[in-house]
């Protein structure tokens, strides 16, 4: 077969990272994935897929080497016999939503893991440059709006999400701020030693194939989990806070498209990646009782909430890439309900026909 280009993608075991493996490969990309593990829901469609923790330099050093259309990742071939991969995706990340980011409690993991993933990666790829005497790969990094100042978003109704907003810089949380000192590493090699780099600040990332249960699921996972585990006529779930705090939310394969044209333009960033059609929490809900057809009571509790507002400007990458987000949120949350409704239909099917066999009963 003759491929396209050649690609990594780190995080390929994640939610975005699997859709971008998948991405590539319908546009004739080799791909090697690489994470700590394969993804939840489906086999990679990764050519070749890496099981490693990308904390370990000697790992990455490995994996940002071409050895070959057959993978070859294990072969003993000498770094002059390597060739460089024309794109790298980063997506590699510790991170969750606001049940596991806003709390505190990992915080420590959170800023180490990541900044040791980035800090690997670039390392690495500047090393291999020197030695091969080119600046041929490209690398994504994917930030997040999780990095825009805390001060600019006090007010649910008018969140100040613009690039140049950025500083000076507040984040809420040491993801954010993590983040934050990524992007500006990202650049810093660019601009020191020629790597080229593409930078996004995605918001609020959704679809099927997300962490849906478990702790690191984010809004809409959750909600649509809470409103599929609801009897037909529907029933009461717990919204964290007043439910008035406001966010956007865009639909993976938009999230997928937005960073492939980035790639594929002159366009360093950073640049947001995201939709406008902000709601609010209480609205998100509404709208997946709406999709489920139930009667959903909302029983507003104590938890971690985030900023008061958040949205999406997308002026500068509709100046500079012409893109725009297509996708109205309900469209995205009937696809996402729906597959999340098949994982608990599936779940129960699983449970159900496995018990006995865990119980230790035999068939008659």
């Amino acid at each position: 077969m003759n491929y396209t280009k050649r690609a990594l993608v780190l995080g390929a075991g994640g939610f975005i990272g699997s859709h971008m493996v998948k991405r590539l490969r319908e546009e004739g990309y080799w791909v090697r994935g690489a994470d700590l593990k394969h993804p939840d829901f489906e086999k990679s469609a990764a050519n070749e897929f890496i099981v490693c923790d990308l904390r370990d330099y000697s790992w990455v050093d490995r994996l940002i080497k071409f050895a070959g259309y057959q993978g070859n990742f294990y072969a003993q071939i000498v770094d002059k016999f390597l060739e460089p991969f024309d794109e790298i995706y980063q997506f590699a990340a510790d991170m969750g939503g606001a049940g596991y980011i806003f709390t505190g409690e990992h915080d420590a993991d959170i800023m180490h893991n990541s900044a040791s993933i980035n800090l690997n990666l670039l390392q690495a790829q500047h090393k291999f440059n020197e030695l091969k005497g080119t600046t041929h790969t490209k690398i994504f990094y994917s930030s997040s709006a999780c990095m825009y100042p805390e001060h600019n978003q006090l007010d649910p109704d008018n969140p100040d999400c613009r690039e140049e907003s950025a500083y000076p810089a507040n984040p809420d949380s040491e993801y954010g701020w993590e983040k934050l000192f990524s992007e500006r590493l990202y650049l810093s090699f660019q601009r020191n030693h020629g790597i080229p780099v593409r930078v996004a600040r995605y918001h609020n990332i959704f679809g099927p194939q997300g962490t849906w249960t478990g702790g690191k699921e984010k809004a809409p996972a959750a909600i649509c989990r809470k409103v599929a585990y609801l009897p037909p006529q529907g029933g009461a779930i717990e919204v964290w806070g007043d439910g008035l705090q406001t966010r956007s939310f865009l639909f993976i394969d938009e999230c997928i498209e937005a960073t492939r044209r980035l790639m594929d333009s002159d366009f360093v960033g950073p640049v947001n990646i995201g939709s406008e059609e902000m709601v609010t929490i209480n609205q998100l809900v509404e709208t997946a009782a709406r999709v489920a057809n139930k009667n959903v009571e909302k029983i507003h509790v104590d938890g971690p909430t985030g900023v008061r507002g958040r949205n999406s400007n997308n002026d500068l990458i509709r100046e500079k890439l012409g893109w725009d987000y297509s996708q109205t949120l309900e469209e995205g949350i009937r696809k996402t309900y729906e597959w999340i409704n098949d994982q608990i239909t599936k779940k129960f099917v699983e449970d159900n026909y496995n018990a006995p066999y865990r119980n230790g009963a035999e068939s008659e």
